[in-house]
This record gives structure tokens, sequence and C-alpha cells, in this order.
């Protein structure tokens, strides 16, 4: 816990896209709700700014009524204006802004003294580096995987996500069952886990949001029939440990390089092993032979699938167990912030 002296005024910015915590998807806001949490606990005065509709134990400062992936209604731009503009009003409120809202907070950050600390959540396109480039001197980015950081920025750490160990167990139930769980998307392999599952001759549960309705309809639809191939929807923080720890292996087959993956520690956290693309991130989070397999096609992945009834799943749990828990993320996340607050006053002394 920190001291009386050491009482930090931190402001958190979550995307309002979904509540914080999500009620099922929502891996930016999952961030957020256990960054937040997790400083509340030791002792730090946060103000979260989130939806009205979020849980949280900090202050609470809600624009938006809920996300906006929620409510159609809600018209996204307009909202995410008066969010942003809800924190910098108040910025000489707090010692930092912890921005977890992507580029757009970082163009007020010149109008405002309190520093600014932005995880990069990855880059959805080349065409939002000319702003992180822009602010690259004068925000604090963490990239949240050594494979996601940008040669053209300058950051103050790599910081993996960690995630609440204590929700996830080991079950002892059989695991009869391929699983992909993730956004249904053409970046995020449905299409080749359906491939893999049928040439492996397994099961295949799919658990997620249909992001890409075409996508859904042409190449994963044909193949549902409650049996083989089987689609759960979006499965929530209730069902997770169950759906994810009941299965042989999590597929995570993806074409692009991803820069974390919740879903990937998640699983080996339920002792679940996992069969990724050895792209972005995966590197990072899956120890080959031990939690899991990378590969490099479909046909490597159908080899792998044979190979994962070999790895033990305590074994799996026992490697993310340490590396990927939350309360390291918070402990790391601190000590930015204080790096970050310790700068500032020298800067301010010269």
């Amino acid at each position: 816990m920190l001291t009386l002296a050491e009482r930090l005024r931190v402001a958190i910015i979550a995307p309002i896209s979904w509540r914080v915590p999500p009620r099922h998807y929502g891996p930016w806001e999952q961030f957020v709700s256990l960054l937040t949490e997790g400083l509340v606990e030791r002792g730090v005065d946060v103000t979260l700014f989130a939806t009205a509709d979020s849980l949280t134990r900090a202050r609470l400062v809600g624009s938006a009524p809920t996300g906006y992936s929620e409510d159609p209604e809600l018209d996204a731009k307009v909202w995410e204006s008066l969010h942003i503009s809800a924190v910098f009003e108040r910025a000489a409120e707090f010692d930092l802004i912890h921005n977890s809202f992507d580029f757009l907070p970082l163009t007020y950050s010149a109008l405002v003294e309190t520093p600014v600390v932005t995880t990069i959540h990855g880059f959805s396109s080349e065409r939002i580096l000319p702003v992180y480039q822009k602010y690259d001197r004068r925000c604090h980015y963490v990239a949240i995987s050594d494979a996601d950081r940008h040669p053209s920025l300058d950051y103050v750490a790599t910081i993996h996500h960690g995630i609440d160990m204590q929700r996830f167990v080991v079950p002892t139930g059989a695991r009869d069952y391929l699983l992909f769980f993730g956004r249904i998307h053409p970046d995020k392999g449905t299409k080749e886990a359906i491939e893999v599952a049928e040439r492996a001759g397994l099961p295949l549960v799919i658990a997620g949001i249909v992001q890409d309705q075409g996508y859904f309809e042409q190449f994963v639809q044909p193949h549902l029939d409650g049996e083989r191939v089987q689609f759960l929807g979006a499965v929530g923080p209730e069902r997770k440990n169950q759906v994810l720890g009941g299965a042989r292996a999590l597929l995570h087959l993806v074409s692009f390089d991803e820069p974390f993956g919740f879903s990937v520690v998640e699983a080996m956290a339920c002792g679940t092993p996992v069969i990724a693309m050895r792209r972005g991130s995966m590197p990072e989070l899956v120890r080959q032979g031990e939690s899991g397999y990378l590969v490099d096609s479909v046909a490597s992945a159908v080899e792998a699938v044979a190979r994962v009834e070999g790895l033990d799943p305590a074994r799996v749990r026992a490697s993310v167990e340490r590396r990927f828990d939350s309360g390291r993320m918070v402990d790391e996340y601190l000590a930015v912030y204080r790096r970050v607050l310790a700068l500032g006053r020298a800067r301010s002394a010269e």
C-alpha cells in the first residue's frame, strides 16, 4: 500500500465502446478495470472516466450513459468528444492522466500541464501514426508487447497485460474439443480454426462476437451443425473458465501481428495449451512445447493438435501464473507513474 505522502491522484480514460468491466467482449475495457481496481487496492486516488454504467471502486465520471457498441442510438463521435473533454477540463485535479482510449486524447495533451501516460493497444492502421509521432516527446507511451513497439516512437516501458488469476482454475473434466475464442473476423483466423478441427477430426467450439457479418455468413455459418462445429456467441466472465478449460487446445491462428491476446493468456491460466501463429506477440506469450505450440501454417497447426495431449495442464497454468498476473501489471504501471512524475519534477527544477 502507498503511504499518504505518496498518494497519487490519477485519472484513467477508458474507451466507451463497452462498459467497464465488459459484460462479454471488450479487451481494452477489461484492461482498464483490472488496472483501476488494482490501483485502488494500493491506495491510489483514482478517478475513472468511463461509461456511466461502469462498475468500479474508484471515483466514476461517466459522460456516455453506456457503451456505443451496446446502444446503437448513441453517436460514437459525439460521446467520445464529451468523454475526452471531461477529463482534460479537470486535468489540474490530477497528478497524472493515464490514457487507455487510443490516439484522440493525445491531441489535448499540449493544452494541459498534467503529464499523460498512454497505453498503446496496437495500431489499427499506419494512418494513425502521425498523431502518436506528433506527441511522442510530450506523452509517455507504454507498449503492451515488445512486438508491438513501433520503431518511430519512444516508449517508457513495455508492460504485458495481466489477468485476475484467481478467476481461472484448471478443471478436471474431459478436454474433448478445440476452441476458437475471439472476434469473428478474417484477421482472427476463424475459418482456419474450422479447417484445422476438421482435419484433426475433433469438434470445434466457436465463442465470440461477430465483427464481420459477411465473413461469418460465408466462411463460418455453413459449417455450424451444433455437433462438429458449434457457435456459442459472446461468452461473458461467468462462463469463460468453463469454455476455455474444457478445450483440448485454443486455436489462435491470426493473420495479423497480434499486439497481445487476453484469450491466449486466459486459456493457459485454465491449463489449456494454445496453438498460435508465430506472429506479433505470440512468441512472448506462448512457451513452445510447454504451454502450447507456435506454428506457421494450417498444416503445422494440425500436427500440433496431435502433440498438445502430451502437455501437462498444471505446467501450462504455471507458465503464466507469475508472468501475467494483474498484480504484476499494476506494480509495473505504478513504477512508470513514479518515473514520469520524477522526470517532470527534474525538468521543472532545471
